[in-house]
């Protein structure tokens, strides 16, 4: 048998997926092991019947999986006699198991006493008539239950078997290698969900699977939260009372071993609907006016859960979900919550005969409430702390060292991946990436918020990816760091779908998580992506559509058991949001088309119905025909046309224009950098300057104006000016593009002007566009290879494509892979690291640029919208040129930080653009190569790009694509 330090470090290969036995369990005659499933059968399992109840019930379910995996039951045996078992049992409540740890033949010594922890052993003669054994051996409870569904999970049972219908793969043999595998307690003690906003779509899918939010429900979900190895619960509260809707929730909870809570502005595990169907003395859900009916109604809650595992919310806002009523002033206000606190918690000790410090409770910091903490109030140092984000997945606040060192009770995260509300509601599919929630959830194990992290997951459906994510995290992050993220995104893969396309199905959940961060869809509008600059707006529609077709390849080639859960948690998403983004790119057209009076703003408004009645046909078929209609309702979101911070009743199409044509034989032409059309525009046309050192194309339309077709010439007056004929980004095959290029070899150094000419026939009508362009020099050319710049007009640098990172001492700049905008951003590590007022004694970073204009230029850093987490910083950072002084920009100064915090102004902006602009301005005054150089002053923010221009920036979302000098790429 192999010792336990050969199987911890066997397992070090499979801690991605944090569960000890990932390389263990195998499915072939090869090796030795102990045989759970083989040519004799299943193996019965014994668990003591005075175990709890909990492990008895997750015990019938590894019965089912096995049964699930091999067709075989595996009965439960009524006593540990048989030649071969699986013995599981909970220490202290089993005394097989205890008789087992008495004499050696199982070693409990790295779980013993410990929270939530469990081993898996095999031994050879435990017990007298018991050959040989599979030990699964919990610390307490959880543990136990952890263990389990552990081995369930290794065995092919995926978490979503029920929840996304994800098929379980049938096998002949299953073995378990032998030896001794131990899981420790978990990072976060307490991890969960909160079923919330569940109107329209979870509330209407219960209630016709369920017949409500009822036990029937909620055992479907205690279970997968347990499979995912989490143990908290926010339970719904849209018109919903976890405990009165059904009064066997709160019991069935204890039983499986959930930790119930409330929501933040729920106290004492009471719903708000509880206080609504009975309004008791004034009605008022006011301390101030009606405290003996408020502190009766504290006491009921208090009294009905007294023998559960609670984590009891304290605390108090206003009636649904608002801010409470004011007394009058800040100091007032706090007094009167720290009251309320007090009060609680004696009603606490009243009601249930326990110490205060046994009770676990949470004050909840969402919204308004942080501003109480921060004006002062004082919360006993048992109760936990939980800062809350800023409803878009961004950490408000996190606790200083001084906070850590007092506080018994800890810090926990609100955290949201759904939200009705401010800045904004999103709540249709998955717009949460792995490396967002990675960044933000890391600092708040760094910073200390360990203790509970609870995240706002809606209808729970479709957001299976990131819970897990969330979850996963919460259990082990060392298994998740942010190298190897895209590691644990293809095992899930390979875990619902196999190996043979794990790669590609990793990429695109990956992928269209990324897209739909950039803005979130309810956010998208016609007008969100620019038709006239960088090629943006097609730039977006090929992205989606290459990633739908890449999507419904492997659908093609998928076997069809796994079609079901593929859709659900692949396609479905790919579908939808690539439909979006056709849709308002083709309302887009139809405006801008209309403006310029083409006959084509009539196919563009036909194209927007059609896309939006598709829109629904993705709907029903999610709806409707997806596993015979199981999930009907799950998709009555709305996320079309939203006009404020709430969903609309209904999807709204965008407004199309049509146009009374004319029969005539006229054209137009549009010219890319500009809205207008010519003929018509008093101004003549000329496209953005061409620049040899970024290499870059841009084009001109043509396009009938009337009801007859058009044969329009198209002719450059000079040979160094290429043209090439193609489709035009439009419906329309009448509207045609003509890609403008340079033949270098034939331009002359420095700048010249040429123009193209669109006549038609014997009109005398013709368009001139003027086509200006800029040189380098041979050694110019030589200077700037290399560098990120231009010789005219704006340009982008990724925050990773230094040519240089130099540390301060351990502090030093790392990249976040797959982050934002960009393929890897930058960012401080150690996380918690001091700031450094002294740029020059800070980490920093340099980037080669060369710029062919002097003068003032401005470099806007483009980082993601985080927030000041550790008060004491103003988020700055430094920026200079080459020797130059170094210019320090803050976010968060005293004059800035009323706009930048949570509901501001600046950050309802940022928060929808998901990003954050931090302005510079450096004079250069001679053109050429030069050093850019960013240092840190504060930790804890991301970069992902820098834009430079002199001039002002064209309109457009991302800016200027990034090209590297040297490395032209063709858009």
């Amino acid at each position: 048998m192999l010792s336990r330090r050969d199987m911890l470090s066997g397992s070090i290969a499979a801690a991605l997926a944090a569960s000890p036995l990932r390389a263990a369990v195998s499915f072939d005659e090869k090796g030795k092991g102990f045989e759970l499933v083989g040519p004799g059968g299943a193996i019965p399992l014994f668990v003591e019947p005075g175990d709890f109840a909990g492990v008895l019930r997750a015990a019938r379910d590894l019965a089912a999986d096995v049964e699930r995996v091999t067709g075989t039951d595996a009965p439960l045996s009524p006593m540990p006699d048989q030649p071969r078992m699986v013995l599981i049992g909970t220490l202290g409540k089993s005394p097989t198991i205890d008789r087992l740890a008495a004499t050696g033949k199982i070693d409990v010594a790295p779980i013993r006493g410990k929270w939530e922890s469990y081993s898996l052993q095999t031994v050879r003669d435990p017990l007298p008539g018991v050959k040989e054994a599979l030990v699964i051996v919990g610390s307490d409870k959880r543990g136990t239950i952890y263990g389990i569904y552990d081995l369930s999970q290794n065995i092919g049972v995926s978490p979503w078997y029920w929840w996304a219908d994800v098929p379980v793969v049938k096998r002949d043999r299953v073995r378990i290698s032998y030896g001794r595998y131990f899981q420790g307690e978990p990072a976060v003690r307490y991890r969960g969900i909160f079923l919330n906003n569940e109107a329209p779509c979870l509330s209407a899918w219960t209630a016709e699977k369920f017949g409500g939010m009822n036990a029937d429900f909620y055992t479907k979900v205690f279970e997968l939260l347990l499979r995912l190895r989490a143990n908290y619960l926010w339970p719904a509260m849209w018109n919903n009372a976890f405990n009165e809707d059904d009064p066997k929730n709160g019991p069935l909870a204890d039983e499986y071993g959930i930790v119930m809570g409330t929501s933040h502005h729920e106290p004492m595990n009471r719903a708000h609907k509880e206080w609504t169907s009975r309004r008791p003395g004034n009605g008022d859900w006011n301390y101030v006016t009606n405290r003996p009916a408020v502190q009766q109604f504290f006491r009921e809650g208090a009294r009905r859960s007294k023998d559960r595992e609670l984590l009891v919310t304290v605390g108090m806002r206003g009636d649904g979900d608002v801010a409470m009523e004011g007394t009058g002033g800040i100091k007032s206000d706090v007094a009167l919550l720290e009251t309320i606190i007090a009060d609680q918690r004696r009603i606490l000790q009243e009601e249930t005969g326990k110490r205060i410090e046994d009770i676990p409770q949470v004050w909840v910091l969402f919204t308004e409430v942080q501003k109480y903490y921060d004006a002062g109030l004082k919360v006993p140092d048992d109760v936990t702390l939980m800062f809350a984000d800023d409803n878009v997945g961004y950490i408000r606040r996190l606790p200083t060292p001084q906070e850590r060192a007092t506080r018994t009770g800890g810090f926990g995260v609100y955290h949201h991946m759904d939200m009705n509300g401010g800045p904004y509601s999103y709540k249709w599919v998955n717009t949460n990436p792995f490396p967002k929630i990675w960044e933000q959830m890391n600092l708040a194990l760094e910073y200390g918020a360990n203790r509970i992290w609870i995240s706002n997951i809606g209808d729970l459906k479709p957001l299976e990816l990131p819970i897990e994510f969330f979850l996963a995290m919460a259990w082990n992050p060392k298994a998740v760091t942010k190298e190897r993220i895209a590691e644990w995104t293809q095992l899930w893969a390979a875990r619902e779908f196999g190996s043979t396309h794990a790669a590609e199905i990793a990429s695109l959940v990956s992928r269209y998580a990324k897209y739909n961060a950039w803005r979130k869809p309810e956010q998208l509008r016609p007008e969100t992506y620019s038709l006239q600059n960088f090629q943006e707006a097609e730039r977006m529609v090929t992205l989606w559509q290459g990633l739908r077709k890449r999507a419904e390849a492997v659908n093609a080639a998928l076997p069809a058991i796994y079609r079901a859960a593929y859709y659900q948690l692949v396609l479905h998403p790919i579908r939808g949001c690539c439909n979006l983004t056709e849709l308002l790119v083709a309302a887009a057209r139809n405006s801008w088309f209309a403006e310029q009076g083409r006959a084509s703003t009539n196919q563009e408004a036909a194209e927007v119905k059609r896309l939006f009645g598709q829109a629904h046909q993705i709907r029903d078929s999610y709806n409707r025909d997806l596993s015979g209609g199981k999930w009907n309702h799950l998709m009555d979101q709305t996320y079309i046309g939203y006009f404020d911070w709430y969903q609309p009743t209904q999807d709204i199409p965008p407004p199309v224009s049509e146009l009374d044509l004319n029969d005539v034989a006229s054209f137009g032409v549009a010219v890319a950098g500009r809205t207008q059309a010519w003929p018509g525009f008093y101004l003549p046309p000329s496209l953005p300057t061409f620049d040899s050192l970024r290499g870059e194309r841009n084009w001109i339309e043509v396009f009938p104006r009337g009801k007859r077709p058009i044969a329009a010439k198209v002719s450059a007056s000079e040979p160094w000016i290429m043209l090439k004929d193609e489709a035009a980004f439009s419906t329309s095959a009448a509207d045609r593009r003509y890609w403008v290029d340079i033949d270098w070899t034939k331009a002359p150094d420095g700048k010249s002007e040429g123009s193209i000419t669109i006549s038609q026939g014997d009109d005398a009508t013709s368009v001139s566009v003027t086509v200006n362009a800029i040189k380098a020099t041979a050694e110019q050319m030589r200077s700037a290879k290399g560098c990120w710049g231009s010789l005219s007009g704006p340009f982008s640098i990724p925050a990773d494509a230094f040519d240089r990172k130099v540390p301060a001492g351990n502090v030093r700049w790392e990249a976040i892979p797959d982050y934002g905008r960009v393929e890897a951003a930058m960012s401080i590590f150690p996380v918690d690291a001091p700031s450094i007022a002294d740029p020059a004694k800070a980490p920093r970073l340099d980037y080669p640029i060369f710029v062919g204009e002097t003068g003032e230029w401005t470099f806007d850093l483009v980082t993601a919208p985080t927030l000041n987490v550790n008060p004491a910083h103003q988020l700055s950072l430094a920026l200079w040129i080459d020797d130059g002084e170094p210019q320090i920009v803050s976010v968060f100064t005293p004059e800035r930080r009323e706009t930048e915090e949570f509901l501001g102004a600046a950050h309802d902006h940022d928060s929808r653009t998901d990003m954050r602009i931090m302005r510079f301005k450096a004079a250069i005054a001679q053109a050429g190569r030069h050093r850019l150089s960013i240092a840190m002053v504060d930790p804890t923010i991301v970069i992902e790009s820098i834009i430079a221009y002199r001039d002002k920036l064209p309109d457009s979302y991302f800016g200027p694509p990034s090209i590297r000098i040297g490395e032209p790429t063709r858009s």
